[in-house]
Protein backbone atom coordinates (compact mmCIF):
# COMPACT_ATOMS: atom_id res chain seq x y z
CA UNK A 1 0.00 0.00 0.00
CA UNK A 2 2.84 2.37 0.88
CA UNK A 3 4.56 1.54 -2.42
CA UNK A 4 1.40 2.37 -4.38
CA UNK A 5 1.10 5.75 -2.69
CA UNK A 6 4.78 6.51 -3.43
CA UNK A 7 4.32 5.69 -7.11
CA UNK A 8 1.28 7.94 -7.31
CA UNK A 9 3.21 10.80 -5.71
CA UNK A 10 6.11 10.29 -8.12
CA UNK A 11 3.74 10.31 -11.10
CA UNK A 12 2.05 13.48 -9.93
CA UNK A 13 5.43 15.12 -9.41
CA UNK A 14 6.57 14.23 -12.93
CA UNK A 15 3.27 15.42 -14.41
CA UNK A 16 3.52 18.71 -12.53
CA UNK A 17 7.09 19.21 -13.78
CA UNK A 18 6.00 18.59 -17.36
CA UNK A 19 3.13 21.04 -17.01
CA UNK A 20 5.41 23.67 -15.51
CA UNK A 21 7.94 23.21 -18.32
CA UNK A 22 5.20 23.50 -20.93
CA UNK A 23 3.86 26.66 -19.35
CA UNK A 24 7.39 28.13 -19.18
CA UNK A 25 8.02 27.36 -22.84
CA UNK A 26 4.69 28.90 -23.82
CA UNK A 27 5.37 32.02 -21.79
CA UNK A 28 8.88 32.30 -23.24
CA UNK A 29 7.52 31.91 -26.79
CA UNK A 30 4.92 34.62 -26.24
CA UNK A 31 7.52 36.90 -24.70
CA UNK A 32 10.04 36.53 -27.52
CA UNK A 33 7.27 36.84 -30.11
CA UNK A 34 6.26 40.13 -28.55
CA UNK A 35 9.88 41.29 -28.47
CA UNK A 36 10.33 40.40 -32.15
CA UNK A 37 7.17 42.30 -33.07
CA UNK A 38 8.42 45.29 -31.13
CA UNK A 39 11.79 45.15 -32.89
CA UNK A 40 10.10 44.79 -36.28
CA UNK A 41 7.91 47.83 -35.61
CA UNK A 42 10.95 49.77 -34.49
CA UNK A 43 12.87 48.77 -37.61
CA UNK A 44 9.99 49.77 -39.86
CA UNK A 45 10.25 53.27 -38.42
CA UNK A 46 14.05 53.43 -38.64
CA UNK A 47 16.07 55.49 -41.11
CA UNK A 48 17.17 52.43 -43.06
CA UNK A 49 13.80 50.79 -43.58
CA UNK A 50 12.41 53.91 -45.24
CA UNK A 51 14.73 53.24 -48.17
CA UNK A 52 12.33 50.50 -49.22
CA UNK A 53 9.45 52.95 -49.40
CA UNK A 54 8.30 53.27 -53.01
CA UNK A 55 7.08 56.82 -52.37
CA UNK A 56 10.41 57.98 -51.01
CA UNK A 57 11.46 59.99 -54.06
CA UNK A 58 8.10 61.72 -54.45
CA UNK A 59 7.94 62.51 -50.73
CA UNK A 60 11.36 64.12 -50.79
CA UNK A 61 10.38 66.18 -53.83
CA UNK A 62 7.30 67.49 -52.00
CA UNK A 63 7.87 71.10 -50.88
CA UNK A 64 5.79 70.40 -47.75
CA UNK A 65 8.54 68.18 -46.34
CA UNK A 66 11.45 70.29 -47.55
CA UNK A 67 12.00 71.78 -44.11
CA UNK A 68 12.28 68.38 -42.43
CA UNK A 69 14.95 66.99 -44.76
CA UNK A 70 17.98 68.19 -42.86
CA UNK A 71 16.89 66.43 -39.66
CA UNK A 72 15.46 63.29 -41.28
CA UNK A 73 17.93 60.36 -40.96
CA UNK A 74 16.31 58.60 -43.90
CA UNK A 75 16.88 61.60 -46.17
CA UNK A 76 20.51 61.85 -45.05
CA UNK A 77 21.19 58.18 -45.79
CA UNK A 78 19.40 58.44 -49.14
CA UNK A 79 21.38 61.50 -50.15
CA UNK A 80 24.65 59.74 -49.33
CA UNK A 81 23.65 56.69 -51.38
CA UNK A 82 22.49 58.91 -54.24
CA UNK A 83 25.82 60.75 -54.23
CA UNK A 84 27.89 57.55 -54.26
CA UNK A 85 25.75 55.98 -57.01
CA UNK A 86 26.14 59.07 -59.21
CA UNK A 87 29.88 59.09 -58.60
CA UNK A 88 30.24 55.40 -59.50
CA UNK A 89 28.19 55.85 -62.68
CA UNK A 90 30.24 58.88 -63.71
CA UNK A 91 33.52 57.06 -63.05
CA UNK A 92 32.42 54.05 -65.08
CA UNK A 93 31.16 56.29 -67.88
CA UNK A 94 34.51 58.06 -68.02
CA UNK A 95 36.47 54.82 -67.91
CA UNK A 96 34.59 52.70 -70.44
CA UNK A 97 33.53 55.17 -73.14
CA UNK A 98 36.09 56.79 -75.40
CA UNK A 99 36.65 60.45 -74.72
CA UNK A 100 35.70 61.61 -78.21
CA UNK A 101 32.48 59.64 -78.23
CA UNK A 102 31.67 60.96 -74.76
CA UNK A 103 32.09 64.50 -76.06
CA UNK A 104 29.62 63.80 -78.85
CA UNK A 105 27.12 62.22 -76.47
CA UNK A 106 27.21 65.14 -74.06
CA UNK A 107 26.33 67.43 -76.94
CA UNK A 108 23.20 65.52 -77.94
CA UNK A 109 22.05 64.09 -74.59
CA UNK A 110 21.13 66.97 -72.27
CA UNK A 111 19.80 64.42 -69.77
CA UNK A 112 23.35 63.70 -68.62
CA UNK A 113 24.21 65.22 -65.27
CA UNK A 114 26.39 68.32 -64.92
CA UNK A 115 29.30 66.27 -63.62
CA UNK A 116 29.32 64.14 -66.78
CA UNK A 117 28.73 67.08 -69.11
CA UNK A 118 31.73 68.79 -67.56
CA UNK A 119 34.14 66.04 -68.60
CA UNK A 120 36.89 67.76 -70.62
CA UNK A 121 37.81 66.97 -74.21
CA UNK A 122 40.55 64.42 -74.85
CA UNK A 123 44.08 65.76 -74.61
CA UNK A 124 44.67 65.47 -78.36
CA UNK A 125 41.68 65.47 -80.71
CA UNK A 126 40.28 67.10 -83.83
CA UNK A 127 36.99 66.96 -85.71
CA UNK A 128 36.90 69.06 -88.88
CA UNK A 129 33.86 69.44 -91.11
CA UNK A 130 33.21 70.28 -94.72
CA UNK A 131 32.69 73.93 -95.59
CA UNK A 132 29.41 74.42 -97.46
CA UNK A 133 29.53 76.91 -100.32
CA UNK A 134 26.79 78.24 -102.58
CA UNK A 135 29.10 78.17 -105.60
CA UNK A 136 31.74 75.53 -106.05
CA UNK A 137 35.12 76.83 -107.12
CA UNK A 138 37.01 74.68 -109.61
CA UNK A 139 39.55 72.41 -107.97
CA UNK A 140 43.19 73.30 -108.40
CA UNK A 141 44.84 71.14 -111.06
CA UNK A 142 46.99 68.38 -109.65
CA UNK A 143 49.82 66.54 -111.30
CA UNK A 144 49.88 62.84 -112.16
CA UNK A 145 49.79 60.28 -109.37
CA UNK A 146 53.45 59.40 -109.89
CA UNK A 147 54.49 62.95 -109.01
CA UNK A 148 51.94 63.47 -106.22
CA UNK A 149 52.51 60.14 -104.52
CA UNK A 150 48.83 59.61 -103.75
CA UNK A 151 45.58 58.69 -105.52
CA UNK A 152 42.53 60.89 -105.98
CA UNK A 153 42.04 64.60 -105.41
CA UNK A 154 42.84 66.20 -102.08
CA UNK A 155 40.02 67.62 -99.96
CA UNK A 156 41.22 70.91 -98.51
CA UNK A 157 37.99 72.72 -97.58
CA UNK A 158 37.80 71.69 -93.93
CA UNK A 159 36.55 73.87 -91.07
CA UNK A 160 38.14 73.45 -87.64
CA UNK A 161 36.68 76.23 -85.48
CA UNK A 162 32.96 76.74 -86.13
CA UNK A 163 29.85 74.60 -85.92
CA UNK A 164 30.41 70.97 -84.96
CA UNK A 165 34.16 71.14 -85.54
CA UNK A 166 36.88 71.59 -82.91
CA UNK A 167 40.66 71.39 -82.54
CA UNK A 168 42.17 70.25 -79.24
CA UNK A 169 45.98 70.45 -79.26
CA UNK A 170 45.98 69.71 -83.01
CA UNK A 171 46.40 72.05 -85.97
CA UNK A 172 44.68 72.20 -89.35
CA UNK A 173 46.87 73.50 -92.19
CA UNK A 174 46.07 73.24 -95.88
CA UNK A 175 43.51 70.50 -95.28
CA UNK A 176 45.96 68.45 -93.20
CA UNK A 177 45.78 67.56 -89.50
CA UNK A 178 49.12 67.92 -87.73
CA UNK A 179 49.90 65.29 -85.08
CA UNK A 180 51.54 66.85 -81.98
CA UNK A 181 52.61 63.75 -80.04
CA UNK A 182 53.28 60.05 -80.53
CA UNK A 183 50.67 57.46 -79.69
CA UNK A 184 47.84 55.28 -80.91
CA UNK A 185 45.24 57.39 -82.72
CA UNK A 186 41.71 56.67 -83.87
CA UNK A 187 41.31 58.18 -87.35
CA UNK A 188 38.01 58.50 -89.24
CA UNK A 189 36.52 60.23 -92.27
CA UNK A 190 33.25 60.42 -94.17
CA UNK A 191 32.63 62.00 -97.56
CA UNK A 192 29.22 62.68 -99.10
CA UNK A 193 28.64 62.76 -102.85
CA UNK A 194 25.86 64.20 -104.98
CA UNK A 195 25.88 62.71 -108.48
CA UNK A 196 23.75 64.43 -111.12
CA UNK A 197 21.05 62.45 -112.86
CA UNK A 198 21.58 61.18 -116.41
CA UNK A 199 19.28 63.88 -117.73
CA UNK A 200 21.53 66.60 -116.29
CA UNK A 201 24.76 65.25 -117.82
CA UNK A 202 26.10 65.57 -121.31
CA UNK A 203 25.98 62.78 -123.85
CA UNK A 204 29.36 61.30 -122.96
CA UNK A 205 28.55 61.03 -119.24
CA UNK A 206 25.11 59.66 -119.99
CA UNK A 207 26.65 56.73 -121.83
CA UNK A 208 28.52 55.66 -118.71
CA UNK A 209 26.84 52.87 -116.82
CA UNK A 210 28.20 53.84 -113.42
CA UNK A 211 30.80 55.61 -111.35
CA UNK A 212 33.43 54.47 -108.88
CA UNK A 213 33.56 56.49 -105.66
CA UNK A 214 36.77 56.09 -103.65
CA UNK A 215 37.93 57.69 -100.42
CA UNK A 216 41.52 57.55 -99.12
CA UNK A 217 43.15 58.56 -95.85
CA UNK A 218 46.89 59.23 -96.07
CA UNK A 219 49.62 60.21 -93.65
CA UNK A 220 52.80 62.10 -94.43
CA UNK A 221 55.93 61.55 -92.37
CA UNK A 222 58.86 63.91 -92.14
CA UNK A 223 61.21 60.93 -92.38
CA UNK A 224 59.59 59.51 -95.55
CA UNK A 225 59.40 61.08 -98.97
CA UNK A 226 55.90 60.10 -100.10
CA UNK A 227 52.49 59.84 -98.42
CA UNK A 228 51.52 56.47 -96.90
CA UNK A 229 48.03 55.09 -97.49
CA UNK A 230 46.32 54.26 -94.18
CA UNK A 231 42.79 53.41 -95.31
CA UNK A 232 40.75 53.10 -98.46
CA UNK A 233 37.02 52.77 -99.04
CA UNK A 234 35.27 52.40 -102.39
CA UNK A 235 31.78 52.02 -103.78
CA UNK A 236 30.44 51.39 -107.27
CA UNK A 237 27.26 53.33 -108.03
CA UNK A 238 25.01 53.75 -111.03
CA UNK A 239 24.28 57.14 -112.48
CA UNK A 240 20.85 58.17 -111.17
CA UNK A 241 18.04 58.36 -113.70
CA UNK A 242 15.19 60.79 -113.49
CA UNK A 243 15.03 64.27 -112.04
CA UNK A 244 16.57 63.62 -108.62
CA UNK A 245 20.35 63.42 -108.09
CA UNK A 246 21.98 60.40 -106.49
CA UNK A 247 23.26 60.74 -102.91
CA UNK A 248 26.02 58.44 -101.65
CA UNK A 249 28.49 58.41 -98.76
CA UNK A 250 31.74 56.65 -97.89
CA UNK A 251 32.90 56.13 -94.32
CA UNK A 252 35.97 54.50 -92.81
CA UNK A 253 37.74 54.47 -89.46
CA UNK A 254 40.55 52.68 -87.69
CA UNK A 255 43.49 52.97 -85.34
CA UNK A 256 47.08 53.69 -86.32
CA UNK A 257 50.28 54.64 -84.54
CA UNK A 258 51.42 58.17 -85.34
CA UNK A 259 54.57 60.14 -84.60
CA UNK A 260 55.00 63.86 -83.86
CA UNK A 261 54.85 66.04 -87.01
CA UNK A 262 52.91 63.39 -88.97
CA UNK A 263 50.19 64.87 -91.19
CA UNK A 264 46.83 63.33 -92.07
CA UNK A 265 44.78 64.21 -95.15
CA UNK A 266 41.86 62.87 -97.20
CA UNK A 267 41.56 62.37 -100.95
CA UNK A 268 38.61 61.27 -103.08
CA UNK A 269 38.13 60.14 -106.63
CA UNK A 270 35.37 62.66 -107.43
CA UNK A 271 36.09 65.89 -105.55
CA UNK A 272 33.80 67.93 -107.80
CA UNK A 273 30.82 65.77 -106.77
CA UNK A 274 31.40 66.15 -103.02
CA UNK A 275 28.70 67.73 -100.88
CA UNK A 276 30.67 69.77 -98.33
CA UNK A 277 28.06 69.86 -95.60
CA UNK A 278 29.40 69.78 -92.04
CA UNK A 279 27.06 66.96 -90.99
CA UNK A 280 27.75 64.81 -94.03
CA UNK A 281 31.44 65.27 -94.84
CA UNK A 282 33.89 65.29 -91.95
CA UNK A 283 37.34 64.12 -90.91
CA UNK A 284 38.98 63.66 -87.52
CA UNK A 285 41.36 61.89 -85.18
CA UNK A 286 41.97 61.58 -81.46
CA UNK A 287 44.60 60.06 -79.21
CA UNK A 288 43.34 56.82 -77.66
CA UNK A 289 43.54 56.80 -73.86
Amino acid sequence: MAISISLQCLGLTILAAILLQTVAVAISFMYFHKVLNTMQDSFSRSSVSCLTNAKLQSEFQDPAVEGRKSSDPCWQVTQQLHYHIEKKIADRFQREISTAMRNKLTGVLPILGPGVRGVPLPKVAAHVTGVASSSKAPAAPEGPRSSRGYSGERVRAWEGQRGLSFLQNMELKGGELLVPSAGLYYVYAQTYFRLPSVGETDGEAADDEGAELVQYIYKKMSSYTGPILLMKSSRSVCWPRGQEPGLFSLHQAGTTFLQPADRLFVTVSNASAMEMDGRASYFGAFLVD
